[in-house]
């Protein structure tokens, strides 16, 4: 019990609840969607989510459990993992919308990149944790780690990916940042980084993706091909008003919305539960994420602190790219919305995330608790005396 009472509650209350509604969202999303486009039951997906959850609900206590500082003894099988499992996709992997990003297991799809967000993370952290004494060293304490970034981030470009590539380069950057590096050598990786994802998108320009930015920023200029994702998530923003049209009412998810259940769920959420409906989701988003960075605070070991630094930016990073796309803001590159979009590979990683957070959230409350009872005064020793007839008694 005393095991169970040291989760924290709010990094384990606002994950569920964002599951359990993005689950209820799926539902409504794809209920006209599976048996018409997909050809399958109307709670297709709601049911295949539901599976996911379970699972990571089980990854999710699995990973609290663990002592962070465990984690560590990890990192070198978890550097194996991700590069093998992105050169296999050369091999073995299944291609859709034009990049080879999937392996088909049994029936499920699992996209290696998801891992590399939290695998690189804990790799990041863990080294860059051995390297705080010289770490404004550039050459030897900022940039030997870079290399393997570098390297998968590489992989995953030419999948061809570039918009997971540019996800994962900016978790990382996070990460590099907050390690205590000095602020010309963050210029020079963020001036690098783009550099080298405006230099990828050049040579993999194809017609395609010119169009994502064409119906990102120019929508009602081709409102039957490139903007029409945006102008139908416009309409459903639009229409959705303050408290939206009702819970499984929407119009947009009915053959206008492409991917209603997936990278445009939020489009759903404003249409039918309107503007407070986004506003509740966001803000406990908004909570893992400050909740995540409160516990990178407290926590004094650099390792714990540089792990809840990357999960929580991960979160926050996805989420504005996936928000953004929504609103036009930034071009459509298929990233999931955390916790609610239907998809099994995200939604995994995302509770092995948390997971994780909340066990460095048990090492500090420990820890607090730990000097706490220190700090407090210890009990009077009692004192004895004699009484008259020769009878010891006992008084404070």
């Amino acid at each position: 019990m005393k095991r169970w009472k040291s989760l924290d509650f709010t990094l384990m209350f606002a994950p569920l609840v964002l599951i359990g509604f993005g689950s209820v969202m799926i539902y409504s999303a794809s209920m006209v969607d599976a048996p018409v486009k997909f050809d399958v039951e109307p709670n297709h997906f709601l049911m295949k989510q539901l599976q996911w959850a379970v699972i990571g609900l089980v990854i999710f206590l699995t990973a609290a459990f663990i002592p962070y500082r465990q984690y560590r003894r990890f990192v070198k099988l978890t550097v194996l993992v991700m590069l093998v499992s992105l050169l296999g996709l050369f091999v073995f992997g299944e291609t859709r919308n034009g990049a080879t990003s999937w392996y088909v297991l049994g029936g499920m799809s699992i996209q290696p990149a998801e891992f590399v967000k939290i695998g690189l993370i804990l790799y990041l952290a863990s080294v860059y944790a051995k390297k705080q004494s010289y770490i404004e060293n550039f050459t030897q304490g900022v940039l030997p780690p870079l290399y393997l970034t570098a390297l998968l981030l590489g992989l995953i470009i030419f999948q061809p990916d570039i918009g997971t590539a540019a996800v994962i380069a900016m978790i990382a950057a996070s990460v590099v940042i907050s390690s205590g590096i000095k602020v010309k050598h963050m210029l020079i990786l963020i001036s690098g980084i783009f550099l080298v994802i405006i230099l990828a998108a050049q040579q993999m320009n194809t017609a395609e993706r010119s169009s994502r930015f064409t119906g990102a920023y120019q929508p009602f200029e081709t409102p039957e091909s490139d903007g029409y994702h945006l102008i139908q998530s416009y309409i459903s923003i639009g229409t959705g008003g303050w408290t939206g049209q009702g819970l499984g009412q929407g119009v947009q998810k009915l053959g206008y919305l492409p991917e209603p259940h997936t990278d445009f769920i939020m489009a759903v959420i404003a249409e039918e539960l309107g503007f407070i409906g986004v506003v509740v989701t966001l803000g406990l988003l908004a909570l893992i994420v400050l909740r995540g960075l409160y516990i990178a605070k407290k926590c004094e070991d650099a390792f714990g602190s540089l792990l809840a630094i990357g999960i929580s930016s991960m979160i926050a990073i996805q989420a504005i790219i996936n928000l953004g796309a929504m609103s036009g803001l930034l071009p459509i590159t298929g990233v999931p919305l955390p916790f609610v979009s239907y998809g099994g590979s995200a939604l995994l990683i995302f509770m092995l995330a948390v997971g994780m957070l909340n066990s460095v959230a048990r090492g500090v409350h420990y820890k607090e608790e730990k000097e706490t009872k220190e700090a407090e005064p210890a009990p009077p020793k009692k004192q004895s005396y004699t009484t008259s007839q020769g009878v010891k008694s006992w008084q404070n």
